[in-house]
């Protein structure tokens, strides 16, 4: 069999690039950037890849809006597109700039950078050591934390840094004057890996491989599977909303998030994103499948959108 193809939000360098370096092991497979979030899911609809490692919420910043777009799926271009695990990665922030513009590192810096890039997520992660040492200076939003590496690696006319990975850094070759600037120690992104339910390929293999717990509290939780659904309601209906979600605990599945994204059928009607949890067991063995059965009678649109296992399991700690 070739090599699986895993493809991700580019370029080299990214978060995303790392959490799926570390999802499927170095060398077995081949790694596959792509520049956009729905550009990874049409290579996997077209099966011109295997799986795709997508964020879709930090606990810092909450959820990434390309994703949950891409989940509303409002024209159904992914129709064959589902969730069949996750991945947890501890984020850590460098301040980095060109290579040599500082010999005597972060302790020789004589406040002389005047501009700061990154993706507009990480600014929100960085806040207090940004607040301390730039305040003021001026921020330039780029595509990916990586992309901002690539930058301040090329630029000669200017003195700027980037706020990346150290992964990006060595991807780069730029100097990190210092590092894990963010806010949180815990600071951590959820990907999602998605794959092409009529992919042969994928079929039979097993992604329940382990991810760290990034808490105590979390390594004592039950091995529990999630489910993530997509359903719309008549707005007009009192109680329609209340009635479909009452349905997830009539079949014992606990809600642990519940999002929404705009229908652009009409205004102010949302698609609602939700994603379950429960723990297997003989008795709730069909609950997800009479929940989508029920929650279609009550709904406008149900879609079931995968169902994996849990990585903050305490089977997996």
């Amino acid at each position: 069999m070739t090599r699986l193809r895993v493809t991700f939000l580019g370029p080299l360098g990214s978060f995303s690039h790392q959490a799926a370096a570390e999802s499927f092991c170095k060398g077995s497979a081949d790694l596959q950037p792509q520049v956009s979030f729905p550009d990874a899911f049409a290579a996997l609809q077209k099966k011109e890849a295997d799986y795709a490692v997508i964020p879709c919420e930090n606990s810092t910043n909450g959820s990434v809006v390309q994703t949950l777009d891409l989940l509303a799926d409002r024209d159904g271009l992914y129709k064959d597109v589902k969730v069949c695990g996750e991945y947890y990665l501890t984020v850590h922030h460098c301040l980095m700039v060109r290579k040599g513009t500082y010999p005597g590192g972060w302790a020789g810096y004589d406040g002389s950078i005047t501009k700061l890039y990154t993706h507009p997520q990480a600014w929100g992660q960085c806040e207090t050591f940004l607040t301390k040492y730039f305040k003021g200076v001026e921020r330039q939003d780029v595509t990916s934390t990586s992309k901002a590496a690539e930058i301040v690696s090329k630029e000669t006319t200017e003195r700027g840094a980037a706020i990346a990975s150290r992964f990006a850094a060595e991807q780069h070759g730029t100097d990190v004057l210092v590092e894990n600037i963010e806010d949180r120690a815990d600071n951590t992104t959820r990907f999602l890996i998605f794959r092409n339910v009529l992919d042969e390929r994928t079929a039979q293999l097993n992604l329940e491989q382990p991810s760290p717990p990034t808490s105590e509290d979390e390594a004592t939780l039950e091995a529990t599977h999630k489910t993530l659904i997509t359903f719309t309601v008549d707005h007009s209906s009192p109680g329609a909303l209340a009635n479909a979600l009452l349905i997830f605990k009539a079949h014992g599945l606990n809600l642990t998030s519940i999002s929404t994204r705009p229908s652009l059928k009409k205004p102010w009607q949302y698609i609602f994103i939700v994603e379950c949890g429960r723990t297997p067991s003989d008795e709730n063995k069909g609950a997800v499948d009479k929940a989508l059965n029920d929650l279609r009678q009550v709904s406008e649109t149900c879609r079931d959108l995968g169902t994996w296992k849990n990585q903050l399991s305490a089977s997996n700690a």
